[in-house]
């Protein structure tokens, strides 16, 4: 038999940690919410290390890594114009027959 892992959406993580920065001891909110200490421990790390782009998700990307992928697809798009111009201007200097 497998176990399925279990995904939490972003806003149970951050009230889970919210309630840990708030005071409340992380083993009584772990037991409360039915998840391990680890793990709860881990998303407090996460949140200190990122803040706002803490816990991101399927398909959510981190600001920094939006902005790259974005400038990647820039490169590639300008690249692909300057290969077009190159050969359309080896296609039009050429003599006239």
């Amino acid at each position: 038999m497998t176990k399925t892992r279990r995904t939490y959406p972003e806003s149970f993580k951050r009230d889970a940690v919210d309630q840990v920065l708030a005071g409340t001891p992380l083993r009584h909110v772990a037991q409360a919410l039915d998840i391990t200490e680890a793990l709860l421990g881990k998303w407090k790390r996460q949140f200190q290390d990122a803040g706002a782009d803490a816990f991101p998700g399927r398909g959510k990307q981190s600001g920094e890594a939006a902005q790259l992928k974005r400038l990647r697809d820039d490169l590639a798009r300008v690249t692909m114009e300057r290969d077009i111009l190159k050969k359309a201007l080896a296609i039009f200097s050429q003599p006239t027959k």
